[in-house]
């Protein structure tokens, strides 16, 4: 992980791509947003007992997802991912991990995403949970743009894994400078592609905004043995 944060063809794109997507109004796609992907990425599934290799993999995955931003915003996963297999092939990853690294970078998009692996479910939750006043650029949201209100309201946002209940729960806090409705007008497909990820898991997911439980998840999960 620590020689893929160092890769300057990574590193490269990663600032390309959050140049031009901040120029179309994005928030941040760059090293915070990455950080936290790649951390949540590899806690879901530290938690959930798979092994190192995996969570090495997708917390690699975390880091370098967004590269495809650099080509253009439409289809950047699938792009992503065929920038990546020569950059991580060229830095002596084992050509498994490569195509483990690619396909779950190359899936992580709602639009046209499948998961398919361990890794690919991980990096679909945590990137799609990444939700959080910090990543309004400069913390002066545009009161025009419904990303920058809705991120900006967001005052904590944690995700969290029960292992015992099968359960992964995002739990939000919102001001009321936004609303839940606006929330969900966006992040609706992500939602349900959280849910399909954590099903891959073998978990439930659980989205929780102030307090309140917003999908149709049984406020007291079955335990299973």
């Amino acid at each position: 992980m620590e020689e893929i944060k160092k890769n300057e063809s990574i590193r490269a794109l990663i600032k390309a791509g959050n140049r031009y997507l901040e120029a179309l109004g994005y928030t941040d796609h760059g090293p915070r947003h990455l950080s936290y992907v790649s951390r949540t990425a590899s806690h879901i599934l530290k938690a959930l007992g798979y092994s190192e290799r995996e969570i090495e993999l997708a917390a690699i995955a975390g880091w370098s997802h967004d590269v495809g931003n650099s080509i253009n915003r439409h289809d950047h996963g699938p792009n992503g991912a065929v920038l990546l297999f020569s950059i991580l092939k060229d830095a002596g990853m084992a050509m498994g991990d490569v195509v483990e690294v690619i396909t779950a970078v190359g899936n992580h998009e709602e639009q046209s995403g499948t998961v398919s692996s361990a890794v690919s479910a991980a990096l679909i939750l945590a990137d799609k949970s990444d939700a959080h006043k910090s990543r309004v650029r400069n913390g002066r949201p545009d009161p025009t743009d419904v990303h920058d209100r809705v991120n900006f309201a967001i005052q904590q946002n944690e995700v969290t894994v029960d292992r015992k209940a099968r359960l992964i729960r995002q739990s939000l806090v919102m001001d009321n400078s936004s609303s839940v409705l606006e929330y969900l007008s966006i992040y609706m497909p992500r939602i349900i592609m959280c849910e399909k990820a954590a099903a891959f898991l073998g978990q439930e997911f659980q989205l929780v905004i102030n307090g309140h439980a917003v999908n149709n998840q049984s406020p007291e999960p079955q335990v299973v043995p």
